[in-house]
């Protein structure tokens, strides 16, 4: 913020009002490029209320586009260099290409870019972007506090949908049954419960790791460890249940961390007593064992996972295309009659849709965001007890497996849970990067 200021310092005169103009004119984009954590945070936060199927919302995508602006004119006004490189931009890059092509292919529609958007384009932006913005202990710290307020935000909004109190849900636009799915579940502004349940299991560990380094204590601890299982539970989605016990099971018996292990302890039996008591009401006991009992989703799944597996045989290398896509899967399944087909599975869908490129290049997508995360040589770049410091490092394959688990079970086209995945990764890079350029 020194530099910044130091390169817009001017003497004006009272005698030149053009001057005088040109840097009152100038003196907002001054603030966002001696701040741009700030702009970063705050269309993250838009990126939280908007759902691909809710109201029309087009503010986040304007932040993004000054995100990007500030990110890359800061960077010429202090002449650093715009470090675009890294392992995961270039699978990254060219999953954006073959979805760019497949989308100028298809009948234009705002649906279509706006699930490119999500899938593609803003992961790869904020992975470029964070990596300029998230520099110093002040910035990890800005996130992590942002990180912390939207856990806290979601898991009160599931608690008051769970025990009935709707008047305290905000914003209004999560109970409107005509938006969205799952209206019978806590979905938060996502309007989906498993993209709620995710969001709250990836933040979840993010908390839990404040934990670890005694940022969260006392009554906020108290709350983490009684909040979260609830919050998890009202979304009623088992693959989130699923990857939010597995997360949990593997830091209690893993972590290097004793006190990280005692919480995630403590945070089992915390949700053992939750779901006994949720459960002993007859309301949400009936609840429960009619969505574990529900059979129908697993038979669409099955029937849609052989169609799909049928279609990669047939066009193996390059794939489909997302328009033709539709139209085979609308002849193949026959038992279910919807407008749309999804595949309920991000590998299938790549696979099917891209072809074995597609899937290639995600999986290497993928290996590179582990190899991030490497607990190699960090040293004051990660420094001891900061966000994203050494320990973190141990907690990210989970943080990872947690995404993956999910995106099992569903298409990520959530764009506020890949901003924050890949944005962290981000982060994770830059303090490699500099350490390898500088040393610990």
């Amino acid at each position: 913020m020194a530099a910044v200021e130091q390169v817009f310092a001017r003497d004006v005169g009272a005698s030149d009002p053009f001057a005088t103009f040109v840097s009152a004119a100038l003196r907002p984009l001054h603030w966002l490029m001696a701040a741009p954590s700030v702009t970063f945070l705050a269309m993250l936060g838009l990126m939280l209320f908007h759902s691909p199927d809710g109201p029309p919302f087009i503010y986040d995508r304007l932040a993004l586009g000054i995100l990007i602006f500030v990110v890359f004119l800061r960077a010429c006004v202090l002449r650093e260099p715009l470090w675009v490189g890294g392992s995961v931009t270039w699978p990254l890059l060219a999953l954006l290409l073959l979805a760019l092509r497949d989308a100028l292919a298809q009948t234009y529609t705002a649906e279509v870019w706006s699930v490119f958007a999500a899938k593609w384009f803003v992961p790869i932006a904020l992975y470029i972007a964070a990596a300029h913005v998230f520099q110093g202990k002040s910035e990890l710290h800005q996130f992590e506090t942002f990180a912390l307020l939207a856990f806290a935000y979601l898991s009160l909004t599931s608690i008051f949908f769970i025990a009935g109190f709707k008047t305290f849900i905000f914003p209004r636009f999560i109970l409107d049954e005509s938006l969205g799915i799952h209206a019978d579940r806590a979905r938060g502004p996502f309007l989906q419960a498993v993209a709620n349940g995710l969001a709250l299991n990836l933040l979840g560990l993010i908390a839990l790791d404040s934990f670890r380094r005694r940022r969260l204590r006392g009554v906020w601890a108290l709350l983490l460890m009684v909040v979260w299982p609830l919050a998890i539970l009202a979304t009623k989605t088992r693959a989130v249940w699923l990857s939010f016990a597995t997360s949990i099971a593997a830091l209690a018996l893993f972590s290097s961390s004793g006190r990280l292990r005692r919480a995630c302890l403590a945070i089992l039996f915390c949700g053992a007593v939750v779901l006994a008591a949720v459960v002993s009401l007859t309301d949400h006991h009936r609840s429960l064992d009619e969505r574990l009992q529900e059979n129908g989703p697993v038979a669409f799944r099955v029937e849609i996972y052989k169609a799909g597996w049928e279609m990669f045989l047939r066009k193996s290398v390059t794939g489909w295309g997302g328009k033709e896509m539709q139209v085979e899967l609308s002849h193949r399944i026959s038992d279910f009659q919807q407008e749309e087909y999804y595949f309920h599975n991000t590998f299938l869908e790549i696979l099917v849709q891209y072809g074995v490129i597609g899937l290639s290049l995600y999986l290497w997508m993928i290996f590179e965001l582990f190899r991030v995360g490497r607990r190699g040589s960090v040293g004051k770049y990660s420094p001891r007890d900061s966000f994203l410091d050494h320990e973190f490092r141990a907690l990210w394959p989970i943080f990872l497996f947690v995404y993956l688990i999910n995106a099992m079970f569903v298409v990520m086209n959530y764009q506020f849970v890949n901003g924050l995945v890949f944005s962290i990764a981000a982060m994770l890079n830059a303090q490699n990067r500099r350490t390898e350029l500088h040393g610990s």
